[in-house]
């Protein structure tokens, strides 16, 4: 009986989670147009940090009980999913990443450095609450950088057209379905977290496995949907700031946040060598494939692709 109705619930929250990634990216596409942003800005702010809520909400849960180090492996493994699983199914599926215009190729750099940055800090074995400011701080920099490179023709609400007040109700509509679309798909996540750890435990799969799944690539289902669905509507600036977005928020705002409240050292730093090197080698390969034709071609996604399978292994057979 429990063996069905979780692969009802699995194969529910999947239906549930394609038809919500349409209305999120449908919507945004809106409210790109209204604000005269371009869609990788939008999508950047707006996906970047509302598609974070599970690693934000995994992050306060975790320094709230004093068990930070769990959030800090969350985003690691966050960051190598977006890097590698989302980049590498929607190029397959898409068609080639383009990383031609400056905007792009800015927030790109800003994504890798700061991907890397938490592994900086660590050296000396714990994120401090001094960390914790460093972190929020390079966020703000970040914000502060991609507005200034925005290059609105003019500030929307300053139009002064006839129709203003009807554009703002169909605006305020799109941002209403935008969110409604977002919570579905957290929602969806979290069942399908929830019906495939139960589903483990049924066939006794081995709980890393279920860790793994449940935790890096759980939190991570909402970014794997919206860019699945960009790649499928031909919106690959969406992708791309969903992505950068993504990994600027866990590495900047999240951790930061986790670390002002619950501090934390690292006292067995084997166990996180391997997420340290993987980190490092996905942003490295990542940028050289970027840089090269600027641009993210099949061959190359299929590399990421086997990057996260192997991390994947990795993390099955040597934890």
């Amino acid at each position: 009986m429990h063996f069905g109705l979780y692969i009802l619930f699995f194969a529910a929250a999947g239906l549930i989670l394609a038809k919500a990634g349409t209305w999120t990216v449908n919507s945004l596409l809106k409210i790109a147009k209204f604000l005269k942003w371009k869609k990788f800005i939008v999508a950047t702010i707006l996906m970047g940090f509302l598609s974070s809520m599970p690693e934000f909400f995994v992050g306060i849960t975790s320094a709230a009980t004093r068990k930070s180090e769990l959030s800090f492996g969350n985003i690691i493994g966050a960051n190598i999913i977006l890097l590698t699983l989302v980049i590498g199914v929607a190029v397959l599926l898409g068609g080639k990443l383009k990383l031609k215009d400056r905007a792009l190729n800015k927030s790109m750099l800003f994504a890798s450095l700061y991907a890397l940055l938490p592994l900086l800090l660590l050296i000396d074995g714990e994120i401090s609450r001094g960390d914790g400011v460093i972190l929020i701080l390079a966020m703000i920099f970040y914000l502060r950088e991609l507005f200034l490179r925005q290059k609105q023709v003019r500030e929307r609400f300053l139009d002064g057209g006839e129709d203003i007040g009807e554009e703002f109700r169909i605006f305020f509509k799109n941002l209403v379905v935008f969110l409604f679309g977002l919570t579905l798909m957290i929602l969806s996540a979290e069942l399908m977290v929830f019906s495939a750890g139960r589903l483990a435990l049924v066939f006794n799969i081995p709980l890393v496995l279920i860790g793994v799944l449940g935790v890096a690539l759980g939190t991570s289902l909402p970014e794997v949907s919206f860019g699945i669905r960009s790649a499928l509507m031909k919106e690959k600036d969406l992708v791309l700031g969903n992505v950068f977005g993504s990994v600027i928020i866990n590495s900047t705002f999240i951790l930061g946040i986790v670390a002002l409240i619950s501090p934390f050292r690292i006292y067995d730093l084997p166990l996180y060598i391997d997420g340290f090197i993987f980190t490092g080698f996905v942003v490295l390969i990542f940028l050289i494939f970027a840089k090269t034709k600027e641009e993210i071609s099949r061959r190359e996604a299929k590399f990421l692709l086997f990057l996260y399978a192997l991390f994947f292994v990795v993390q099955l057979f040597l934890k």
